[in-house]
């Protein structure tokens, strides 16, 4: 089967019901994107299906053959970082660090059809998200910080 992530083509050998979440892991070595809960309910695996934030525990290789996936390594990096990647610095966001990854997938997907959301529509885009550490606060402000840098590059 062939997938297309982070703008490269992969041929992967796997069973069409293998969650997506395992082949990015453990077929194309991509660690960023955790495992949390298996059952699409923490957030953790966020990823990209042509830029809309899926559960990439639950979501079969099968269901993205002909999709462009993004994982959090195919948002930013550390010479050229996403706006949201330099937020969540900047506010101090990550405390243990488990769900930030499909924290910041999320709201990446919010940002980049809603470039100035508003309190409502951050918790709304996130609601799906859980932070055992309880830094949704800091969270918030870091989405509202990045919506202006993405605001100022457009």
């Amino acid at each position: 089967m062939k997938i297309t992530i982070n703008g490269q083509s992969k041929d992967v050998e796997v069973a069409a019901d293998t969650p997506l979440l395992w082949v990015i892991r453990d077929e194309l070595n991509l660690k960023g994107t955790k495992f949390g809960c298996g059952m699409g309910l923490c957030g953790a695996c966020t990823v990209h299906q042509n830029g809309v934030a899926i559960r990439s525990c639950i979501t079969p290789v099968s269901a993205v053959a002909e999709s462009s996936i993004t994982t959090i390594e195919g948002i930013g990096n550390p010479e050229s970082p996403h706006p949201l990647q330099e937020a969540w610095i900047r506010h101090n966001v990550p405390q243990c660090g488990y769900c930030q990854s499909g924290q910041l997938m999320s709201a990446a997907a919010l940002l980049a059809t809603n470039a100035s959301p508003t309190d409502v529509d951050i918790v709304n885009a996130m609601s799906g998200n859980i932070c055992r550490c309880g830094t949704y606060s800091r969270i918030k402000q870091a989405i509202h910080s990045a919506a202006k840098t993405v605001r100022q590059q457009s």
